[in-house]
This record gives C-alpha cells, sequence and structure tokens, in this order.
C-alpha cells in the first residue's frame, strides 16, 4: 500500500517557482524601480543585448514570477478625498465563507486592496472613498450587513507611502555565509 501525502495548504499546491538567477533578479530589480522604461533601455541596465532582455522577461512572465504592471493615480484626480483601513473579523472561519466574503470584497468598487491576515482580525480592506459620509455607508451596507461580519472596526489613513521594493530571500544572505579563516 502506498501513502500519498495530502495537505489542505493552497499554497503548497502551487508549482515551485523557477529558480531565479542573477540577470533575472537585476531584470526584476530594474522593472520595479521603474517599469516604463523600453526593453532598449532594460536590457542596457542589466548588460543584456535586447533579444535576450525580451526573451526573459517574457519568460518570467509566463512563469508568473512578473504578475503585471500598475499605474499609481493619485485618487484626488477620481474624487477621492478619503482613504481607510477595514478590519473585518468573520463570525465562522469557514473556507466557503472565508471565500464567500473575499469575493463580495473584491467586487466592491471602493476597494484598493485586500489582505486576509491571521491574528485579532480575518481582513484588512483598504478603501477609497468621495468623503466620511461615503464610508459610513460602505461599511454600514458593504460589510456588517453581511452575515458572515462579526464586526469591523475602521482607522482613517492619513498618508499612505509604498517603498516599491521587494527583498530577495532566495538567495543567503552575505553575513550568514561561512567566512574564510586569515592565517
Amino acid at each position: 500500500m502506498r501513502l500519498v501525502a495530502r495537505t489542505s495548504n493552497l499554497l503548497r499546491r502551487e508549482p515551485p517557482r523557477a529558480a531565479l538567477d542573477r540577470t533575472d533578479r537585476a531584470i526584476l530589480a530594474a522593472l520595479l524601480h521603474d517599469v516604463r522604461r523600453s526593453n532598449k533601455e532594460l536590457a542596457a541596465a542589466v548588460g543584456l543585448a535586447p533579444s535576450s532582455c525580451l526573451a526573459r522577461v517574457k519568460r518570467l512572465r509566463d512563469a508568473g514570477v512578473l504578475r503585471g504592471a500598475h499605474a499609481e493615480i493619485d485618487g484626488r484626480a477620481l474624487g477621492v478625498e478619503l482613504e481607510a483601513l477595514v478590519a473585518v473579523q468573520l463570525r465562522r472561519h469557514a473556507r466557503a465563507e472565508v471565500e464567500a466574503f473575499r469575493r463580495h470584497a473584491l467586487a466592491l468598487p471602493e476597494v484598493v486592496a485586500i489582505f486576509h491576515v491571521a491574528g485579532a482580525v480575518d481582513f484588512l480592506i483598504h478603501v477609497a472613498v468621495q468623503n466620511a459620509h461615503h464610508l459610513r455607508n460602505l461599511a454600514l451596507d458593504a460589510f456588517t450587513s453581511r452575515p458572515e461580519v462579526a464586526r469591523i472596526e475602521t482607522s482613517l489613513i492619513f498618508e499612505a507611502t509604498r517603498a516599491w521594493r521587494l527583498t530577495d530571500y532566495t538567495e543567503e544572505p552575505a553575513a550568514t555565509k561561512p567566512r574564510k579563516r586569515r592565517r
């Protein structure tokens, strides 16, 4: 009889990511810094021929490493005067209820980002609204009225700054590498 390991963790079901080399990492860092640069500029920045650079970027997209490129828009140009984080605690943690709530929140036009988290709350939801009245109505109509929601807590965002970087944890940090002894 052959035993098969089973897991309920969805993350473990994902295929392993392709190994990245130094050039792939340089491409990712350059794109994270400025995604608008041309392929020719990107190739020059990482020391590749443009055709090789284009092939690598395509491979990174196909492998799911590069998942998209996005514009950063000033919300005030669209009438957004207030942003908030809505902390949502669910009544139960059944997969069906978690997924139903996540789908509902993603469908709301005010939702900028959703974070499914561990701790005292289950979701942190970044919303962008016109004003305090709009935020109140969103909280009452879209969140507290849901049967799976036990409670919410709203925190206003005064300022948000994004670092626009990711640390590469796939390479061993230099500080932990064994040092050669001097004699």
